[in-house]
């Protein structure tokens, strides 16, 4: 390793000077100085790394340094751009990297994958390893059995401490990390399971069976993995075993990678609350374009829609110009509320805490929350249009407005995203859209409605 190799990671991850020095080792073509650098990463601030620089210089590093890419980099990498990397390695490179992976890193890795891509990757397991990968692509997608490991710690469910000890001192094919010994029946159904912290303190001659943990469940191979994440989350499990269509333990999940699956919910609802997407950095314009402008033409519509109430006062506007600058007031004023009770109520559903037992006590709050929100911001709004244009009419039309349009944004925040969640629609992706609608629509509507009843 070079004599001048700095740290090559700040304490939490890569910082800009990481990567300017693998960007000179490239550019000065060094190899020893940027395997040096290189090496010494992280997986995961490899594959940040490989993420950051532009696709040139990905290119130019992988030609150089195709032998210390490894499995665990290709499974840190976004989804878009494993792909890419994966074909830029060599073949050799490819079944090098994977071998030492877990099976369920290997299944994460091959399952979005066409099939020629997916065949030069399972060609390179052993048959044994071959065949659990493919048990577990035959499970739906995002499903239990996608996400766990094959392979589990069992024993009988008649065993004591001892014979776990000596059957786990005598195998060479445990997993490399574990967490539970799970108790089985003669049908290989689960029954329990044990923590090894259990097990190394207490006495050999010590039943499993006394030692179970309350916190057991259980879940079946075609779960989805948000429902998996979910019982994690819940019940603050570690690991949890996954059996299949006849009882039988088929293989267990652990908390890394329900964690994953929670990271991925919570970047997905927010970037769908931006109506984006599942997008990454990585993407090229097309793809992006192609992301984003249906959702921009969605929002166009609405525009029109909101544009037309406005159409429908025009003599009021020409005739009183106060409301033209203060009618966007109203408007923004409520967007942003109905934004705000929006993203509780998508979070609230995305955690189950918002179910139908508690349902009307939230619409209740978020109600007087708008109600109370619109009344202060009236007396604000009101006294400012009452010094703005001297007129104390149009500040009580513009009070009045506030209150109506803020109480519809703290409900429709709320009621929509429920709505699209009982019709089986992603109320992140499409909650947005109509509550700034809906608040657009009833702001333009209340303010220049009462205007033209009352000033006109």
């Amino acid at each position: 390793m070079p004599e001048d190799l700095p740290d090559t990671v700040t304490e939490h991850g890569l910082d800009g000077r990481e990567i300017g020095r693998v960007r000179a080792a490239l550019a000065a073509r060094d190899d020893d100085r940027l395997s040096g650098y290189l090496d010494a990463l992280h997986p995961a601030d490899a594959a940040d790394l490989l993420e950051q620089v532009n696709t040139a210089e990905r290119e130019e590093l992988l030609a150089r340094w195709p032998g210390s890419i490894d499995g665990e980099v290709l499974s840190e990498l976004s989804e878009g751009l494993r792909e890419e990397v994966i074909d830029l390695l060599p073949p050799d490179a490819l079944r090098d990297a994977v071998r030492d992976l877990e099976s369920d890193d290997v299944v994460d890795l091959v399952e979005d994958l066409d099939e020629p891509r997916q065949e030069a990757i399972l060609d390179a397991l052993a048959a044994p390893e071959r065949m659990a990968i493919e048990r577990s692509l035959s499970y739906p997608e995002e499903s239990a059995g996608r996400l766990m490991q094959p392979v589990a710690v069992a024993v009988p469910e008649h065993w004591t401490v001892g014979d776990v000890i000596d059957y786990m001192r005598a195998r060479d094919d445990l997993p490399e990390q574990f967490y539970h010994v799970f108790l089985v029946d003669p049908r290989m159904s689960p029954k329990g399971y044990v923590t090894l912290g259990r097990v190394l303190s207490h006495a050999r001659s010590t039943h499993l069976m006394a030692l179970t943990e309350d916190s057991y469940r259980v879940v079946p191979a075609e779960t989805p993995e948000d429902e998996v994440a979910y019982v994690f989350n819940q019940y603050h499990l570690i690991s949890l075993p996954v059996v299949d269509d006849a009882g039988r333990l088929a293989g267990v999940i652990t908390i890394d990678d329900a964690m994953t699956v929670l990271d991925e919910e919570h970047e997905e609802d927010i970037l769908r609350l931006g109506g984006v997407g599942e997008e990454e950095l990585s993407d090229n314009v097309i793809d992006i374009l192609r992301a984003r402008m249906p959702w921009l033409m969605v929002n166009l519509l609405t525009a029109i829609a909101a544009s037309l109430v406005i159409a429908q006062f025009d003599d009021a506007i020409s005739a009183i110009v106060a409301l033209a600058v203060l009618m966007p007031i109203v408007a923004s004023m409520g967007g942003n509320a109905g934004t705000q009770s929006l993203t509780v109520a998508v979070r609230a559903l995305a955690t189950r805490d918002l179910t139908s037992s508690n349902m009307a006590r939230v619409v209740r709050r978020e109600a007087i929350v708008g109600l109370l929100n619109g009344v202060v911001f009236a007396a604000v709004m009101g006294t400012l249009a009452l010094f703005w244009f001297g007129s104390p009419v149009l500040g009580w039309v513009l009070g009045a407005a506030m209150v109506v349009n803020l109480l519809v944004a703290g409900l429709a925040g709320i009621l929509v995203p429920v709505f699209l969640d009982r019709a089986k629609l992603d109320p992140a992706l499409a909650s947005g859209t109509f509550v700034t609608t809906v608040t657009d629509v009833v702001g333009f509507a209340s303010f220049l409605g009462l205007a033209t009843w009352i000033l006109l």
